[in-house]
């Protein structure tokens, strides 16, 4: 399936649940390295080591997935004690499909990790693996091909976001806010809203002004 999407975002591949994962079916995870894992070249360092023998612990197996060559993954494998697959030509789907099966996992018992938009996700998608996490990437030195690739991510990544904000409004059951500039409900039209009303005049005041005047040279009372 071609798609841009991860199922899911994470800050780091360190922040992802991963015994939830386990308890809904994951049987396997399958990581990028570079901006990943540790930075760009890095070797595997304790957060790694240690991560990678938690999910063992778990009973899930684990593949590392790398355009890299065999002198940059092969330490990193064996210092995590993971399955690795190199080489990889990301985003074409095969070396996906090898991960998987070196797994033995499938589309649907597979976790993918990664960093990047059309290498990592776009292979993962495309190799059919259901549960996918973009994670942010750990460093900022990287390979100018890498570089240029980030640029056109950005938008990807915005509609994404605004695309997921929905669908938990929805699931949530929240409608969105409509920005039309009308009244709210309930409130009156303008020029009609009830005024309080006045209060009553003095009776005797009021008496006083509306009776006339005597004609001059007259009494009070009308005598003359």
């Amino acid at each position: 399936m071609f798609s841009l999407y991860p199922e899911e975002e994470y800050a780091s591949a360190y922040d992802i649940d991963y015994e939830r994962m386990a308890v809904s079916g994951i049987r396997g995870v399958l990581f990028d390295i570079d901006n990943t894992l540790v930075e760009h070249g890095a070797p595997a360092d304790p957060r790694a080591i240690v991560l990678f023998r938690r999910l063992h612990e778990l009973g899930l197996a684990t593949c590392l997935l790398s355009n890299n060559v065999k002198p940059r993954v092969l330490p990193f494998a064996r210092a995590v004690q993971s399955d690795f697959v190199c080489d990889a030509a990301k985003p074409l789907p095969g070396k996906y499909r090898e991960a998987m099966r070196r797994m033995g996992t499938d589309e649907d018992s597979t976790l993918f990790v990664g960093d990047q938009i059309f290498t990592d996700i776009l292979g993962a998608n495309l190799a059919g693996i259901r549960h996918t996490a973009l994670v942010g990437r750990i460093g900022r030195r990287e390979e100018i091909q890498i570089i240029l690739k980030r640029i056109p991510e950005k938008p990807v990544v915005f509609s994404f976001r605004i695309r997921k904000k929905w669908r938990n409004r929805r699931k949530a059951g929240e409608q969105p806010e409509e920005k039309s500039g009308m009244e709210p409900e309930g409130t009156p039209a303008r020029g009609t809203e009830r005024r309080p009303a006045q209060e009553p005049e003095d009776t005797a005041a009021w008496e006083m002004q509306s009776k006339p005047a005597d004609p001059p040279g007259q009494k009070p009372g009308g005598r003359p």
